[in-house]
């Protein structure tokens, strides 16, 4: 697989997703190939559908482990399904999460084990990990607070959690970027938005050097 597998990250309310459109926007102009997008989970009507079953509010029973397996399950069907096709065709691949998240909220914030939640990802990936991750990192406190004054018609069941959840999640993640410093970079989404934007688009040019136009 020859392609460029770049996975976005970070917890509630650092402003991944807006960030990410931002970079789409710019750099699907700047790519001599092709650019695909897509999110964890979901990115296929299989994942899109258990996506809908983790995030539902009303799933207050669902069992902590069956949240990890599930998610575990739509990774898998995605990267099948999705992934690994575009990188084999050369495609640079833009990812909304991916197997840190997991680890992550699952991990830590559930609490059922970081090492066993990252095995359980390597089986379901064949130890498929991005070529770059870009870490949105913000107090779990402005994420939250965010969350609340934009996000009130998109609140899922894991933004309703309490803030030692979301403290768990992103030292979690944190703790992730010391382990895999090549891999993971940290970007302060607790700036400007444009000076965000800016930070992850160098992050890109480095990383995609070799396929941008000019």
């Amino acid at each position: 697989m020859n392609g460029q597998f770049i996975s976005f990250e970070g917890p509630d309310g650092a402003g991944k997703t807006t960030v990410l459109k931002e970079m789409v926007a710019y750099f699907e102009k700047e790519i001599s190939g092709e650019l695909v997008v897509t999110r964890e989970p979901g990115g296929n009507p299989i994942s899109e559908a258990i996506r809908k079953l983790i995030l539902d509010p009303q799933n207050t029973m669902m069992d902590r482990r069956t949240e990890a397996l599930l998610y575990a399950a739509a990774r898998r069907q995605h990267l099948v399904e999705k992934v690994i096709p575009a990188l084999q065709r050369n495609a640079v691949v833009f990812c909304d999460r991916y197997v840190d998240s997991s680890v992550a909220y699952q991990g830590a914030g559930r609490e059922i084990g970081t090492d066993d939640v990252y095995k359980m990802n390597l089986f379901a990936t064949e130890g498929i990990l991005p070529n770059l991750t870009i870490y949105l990192d913000v107090p779990s406190e402005v994420g939250l607070k965010r969350i609340m004054n934009h996000r009130k018609n998109e609140i899922n069941r894991l933004d309703l959690e309490k803030l030692d959840f979301h403290k768990r999640v992103r030292e979690a993640y944190l703790a992730l970027a010391r382990q895999y410093p090549d891999r993971i970079k940290v970007i302060n989404a607790n700036q400007e938005e444009k000076v965000v934007q800016h930070d992850v688009r160098i992050l890109l040019e480095e990383q995609l050097h070799s396929r941008l136009r000019g």
